[in-house]
């Protein structure tokens, strides 16, 4: 008993000693990590800018001269089939029908789609490829507008993944990892290298639902989420809606003047918590109410399109006007380009297409073609692309067999990690180039094989960030997102 009352008072003098040296060490660590002292501050109810250190990144500047300055990357929802679009593969259409060779698929995991199958037919794209450009590049007739700009693109044949499942194949592409709760790679930026524009999300995403399979493979908004970052560092959602930042607008009966002295108060009371707590999520708290208030203006602004010119809708095509459509969002990415945002994330979904693929993936590949070349050239002539580094891809590939029956006007395909394609353009990367083989049968890598953590890592250094540098504690471990694998592929380098 003795003992226990000893500890209690132990206890209680060790908490009163906080308590009392609270006001001492929580303006210290305030000011540590806001970077600014007491007096002469923006926040005159705090005494304190509540953005100042969260908002510029805790890098302070790159590990060496950038490329690039910001992401725009088109993530293709589903898996597109890459035997439809970029590999050219006459062989499959020679042996259609023709059962895969098990030299070929040497025992490769199969999804429980397809593995219990008895028959694995064969069958090419019944779409025609051509040549273009300089490179000469092969690209299908779904694509006569990428390929008007395939000599501004880096097109790679070699991209591989062990996810074999959508979900944790895209959790795969976003976090570095095929288990949820790590943080995206938008976030990452966000936290490394902080904002270019105080008044918009360092991250924002933007979401678009294909023609091709509509009602396919949803979206989980823990893909943009900050894992165990910050939460100031998740993606922010821009939706094509009424309110398209949820929560954002003033309720009813209340003005701005009235919500400015509403967040002077909730940031005197933040700032109280933080002395006494000294939790640094508060401190984020107090920076998204500031930022929340400074996009009621920022965000309208950026989403009125009423001032582009006529030639810049019929670049980007008919949809261009209709909130919500790919088209549209390739355009709102221009113009958040235009504004410094750091990482714009769009996901166009439809691509999961295990039956009725030649129907399907047309209309899908309608969606995104001309939109997607608008986006190279509009970007081109603003003189932006040099410096903007965009991206066009999913999470895997498309077997080059059948899944089901195989008939003579349908079929499907189902996911294939073991090699697909994507393409890059801008900021710093080598323009018309085509990365990496694979074999005649469109299943195997041949040369220059490219895993997604050597993709993460080079996007990085685009960036000017080392990726092995750019870690964070959590949990006793330094995490970072290319967990501990990932190279720089130099060959992709202008």
């Amino acid at each position: 008993m003795e003992k226990i009352i000893k500890d209690n008072a132990y206890s209680m003098n060790r908490r009163a000693f906080l308590s009392k040296s609270s006001m001492g060490l929580g303006v210290a660590a305030l000011s540590s990590l806001l970077g600014c002292g007491p007096a002469g501050s923006k926040d005159a109810a705090a005494g304190i800018d509540p953005n100042a250190d969260l908002l510029s990144g805790i890098l302070g500047r790159p590990h060496f001269a950038p490329k690039a300055k910001r992401i725009i990357y088109l993530f293709q929802s589903g898996g597109p089939s890459q035997l439809e679009l970029f590999d050219y593969k006459p062989l499959l259409q020679k042996l259609r029908g023709e059962e895969l060779p098990d030299s070929v698929r040497k025992g490769q995991r199969l999804t429980g789609m397809t593995s219990g199958q008895t028959s694995f037919p064969l069958v090419g794209s019944p779409f025609e490829f051509k040549q273009h450009g300089e490179s000469g590049a092969w690209l299908s007739d779904l694509l006569p507008y990428t390929s008007k700009v395939v000599d501004d693109i880096c097109i790679i044949k070699s991209m591989y993944t062990e996810a074999i499942n959508h979900d944790p194949a895209i959790t795969f592409f976003q976090t570095g990892s095929q288990q949820p709760g790590r943080p995206s790679m938008g976030s990452w930026l966000s936290y490394g290298m902080g904002s270019s524009n105080k008044n918009l999300p360092t991250f924002t995403v933007l979401l678009s639902r294909g023609t091709g399979r509509p009602f396919g493979q949803p979206l989980y908004s823990r893909l943009w989420g900050n894992g165990f970052l910050h939460s100031l560092h998740q993606g922010v959602q821009f939706r094509s809606g009424k309110d398209p930042v949820l929560y954002l607008n003033n309720p009813d009966g209340l003005d701005s003047l009235s919500r400015r002295r509403m967040i002077d108060k909730i940031a005197q009371i933040n700032h109280q918590q933080l002395l006494e707590f000294g939790d640094p999520e508060i401190v984020t708290r107090i920076a998204q109410y500031e930022m929340a208030y400074r996009m009621q203006t920022s965000v309208p602004e950026v989403l009125d399109i009423s001032d582009e010119p006529e030639y810049i809708y019929r670049l980007y095509g008919p949809e261009a006007t209709q909130p919500g459509t790919f088209a549209a969002n390739c355009l709102l990415a221009r113009r958040l380009a235009e504004r410094d945002v750091r990482f714009i994330q769009l996901y166009h979904m439809g691509w999961d297409q295990h039956d009725n693929l030649p129907n399907a993936i047309a209309k899908q590949a309608n969606d995104i073609d001309q939109a997607s070349a608008a986006l190279i050239i509009d970007l081109k002539q603003r003189g932006m692309l040099e410096d903007t580094l965009v991206i066009w891809g999913g999470e895997f590939g498309r077997t080059n067999y059948s899944q089901g029956l195989l008939t003579d006007t349908t079929f499907g395909r189902d996911h294939h990690p073991r090699c697909f394609s994507i393409w890059m353009a801008g900021g710093g990367i080598k323009p018309g180039m085509v990365y990496g083989q694979t074999d005649d049968f469109g299943y195997n890598i041949t040369e220059n094989p490219l895993h997604v953590h050597d993709f993460q890592a080079t996007l990085m250094h685009q960036l000017g960030i080392d990726h092995e540098k750019l870690t964070y504690k959590y949990q006793g471990r330094r995490f970072r997102l290319t967990d501990v694998h990932g190279k720089v592929v130099k060959d992709l380098l202008a």
